[in-house]
C-alpha cells in the first residue's frame, strides 16, 4: 500500500473537486464560480473520446485538499477562496461519443446557464474540442472577448478527418466568432498538425504568437501586455502546454513546455489587468499519467486558477 500524506490531515474521497458544494441545477446557481466537466465533445474517428475519465481523475487528485480548503495556499498567499466568495461543482455533463451535436449542445447550454447567472464557467475535460461550444455560448452576452490560448499546438486546421469541430480546429473556429476580438496564443513548440498555411492564416487574422521558446528566454509578460487593459478574457488551457516532465498525461508529449509557475504567472498577470470571464482545462489523458503525477498537478493548478478568479473584482 502507498502511504497517502493527505490522510494524515483528514482528506477523504470526495465526489466534487476539492470538496466544493454540489450544484444540481445550474438555473438556480448563486455562486460566483461554477465548475463543469465533460469526457469529450466532438471525436475524430481515429481516436474517439481518448481523454474520457479526465475530469474524474482531476477531481480524485483534488480530494487531498477537501479537508483543508480553508488552509494557507502559498501559491495564492491565502486560502483558495477569500471570505464571501463561493464556488460549486456541477459535475460532468452526460456526453455520448455517438452524439457530437448533442455533446456540443450540452456544453453550450450549461455554459449559457452559468453566464446567465452572472458566474464564471470553468470547464474541465476531455479533449480540446470542448472549448468550441463553450466559446460560442459567450456570443449572446453582447460583449467583445479576448481569447488567451495556452497550448503546445495552435489548432488552426480547418478540418481533420472530415471534422471541422474537432480538437485541431478550436482556434480557427474561435476566429470565426464575431464576439472574439483578439487571440493571443502562448506555448507553441515542436511539430504539430498545423500546416505552414494554417499558421499564416492565423497571423493574417491577427493572432499574436508567443512560442514556448520565447517564454523560456524572456518570460510571459509580452503575452500579458498584448491583451488590452480591462478586457474580458476567456482562457483556454490545453495541459500539453506544460512540459511533459511534469505533465505526462497528454496525448502529444513535446519537450520544452511551460512550467507550473509560468502558467500561473501568465494567468495571474492577465487577471491583474483584465477580467477572466471563462476558463477551460482540457486534454488530460488518464491512461498516459505516471503515478498520478499529472492529475495532482492539474488539481493544484485548477485550484490556484479558481483562487485567482475568486480574487478578481
Amino acid at each position: 500500500m502507498t502511504a497517502d500524506l493527505g490522510a494524515m490531515f483528514g482528506a477523504a474521497a470526495s465526489e466534487t473537486f476539492i470538496g466544493l458544494p454540489r450544484c444540481r441545477d445550474l438555473a438556480r446557481l448563486s455562486a460566483r464560480i461554477a465548475l463543469i466537466g465533460a469526457d469529450g465533445c466532438t471525436p475524430y474517428p481515429s481516436v474517439g473520446f481518448y481523454c474520457a475519465g479526465g475530469p474524474a481523475a482531476i477531481r480524485a487528485a483534488g480530494a487531498a485538499y477537501a479537508a483543508n480548503l480553508g488552509h494557507m495556499n502559498f501559491d495564492l498567499g491565502g486560502p483558495v477562496f477569500p471570505a464571501g466568495v463561493s464556488a460549486v461543482d456541477a459535475g460532468d455533463l452526460p456526453q455520448d461519443i455517438a452524439d457530437p451535436e448533442g455533446n456540443r449542445a450540452r456544453i453550450f447550454g450549461a455554459v449559457s446557464l452559468i453566464l446567465d447567472r452572472g458566474a464564471v464557467p470553468m470547464l474541465i475535460g476531455g479533449d480540446d474540442s470542448l472549448p468550441i461550444p463553450m466559446l460560442e455560448a459567450f456570443g449572446a452576452r453582447r460583449k467583445d472577448y479576448w481569447l488567451l490560448q495556452i497550448d503546445a499546438h495552435i489548432d488552426w486546421r480547418d478540418e481533420v478527418e472530415g471534422e471541422r469541430q474537432g480538437l485541431s480546429s478550436t482556434m480557427r473556429r474561435a476566429s470565426e466568432m464575431p464576439h472574439i476580438a483578439g487571440i493571443v496564443q502562448v506555448g507553441s513548440r515542436g511539430i504539430g498538425s498545423a500546416r505552414i498555411e494554417d499558421a499564416q492564416d492565423a497571423v493574417d487574422w491577427g493572432v499574436a504568437f508567443v512560442p514556448a521558446g520565447e517564454v523560456a528566454r524572456d518570460g510571459v509578460w509580452r503575452a500579458v501586455d498584448m491583451i488590452p487593459q480591462a478586457a474580458e478574457v476567456i482562457i483556454c488551457l490545453d495541459l500539453d502546454a506544460l512540459d511533459p516532465s511534469i505533465m505526462p498525461a497528454v496525448i502529444g508529449r513535446t519537450a520544452g513546455g511551460l512550467s507550473y509557475w509560468q502558467v500561473l504567472e501568465l494567468i495571474g498577470g492577465v487577471a491583474e489587468r483584465c477580467r477572466i470571464a471563462g476558463f477551460d482545462m482540457v486534454e488530460f489523458m488518464p491512461g498516459r499519467d505516471v503515478d498520478g503525477q499529472g492529475a495532482t498537478l492539474a488539481a493544484q493548478l485548477l485550484a490556484a486558477v479558481m483562487g485567482i478568479v475568486a480574487r478578481q473584482g
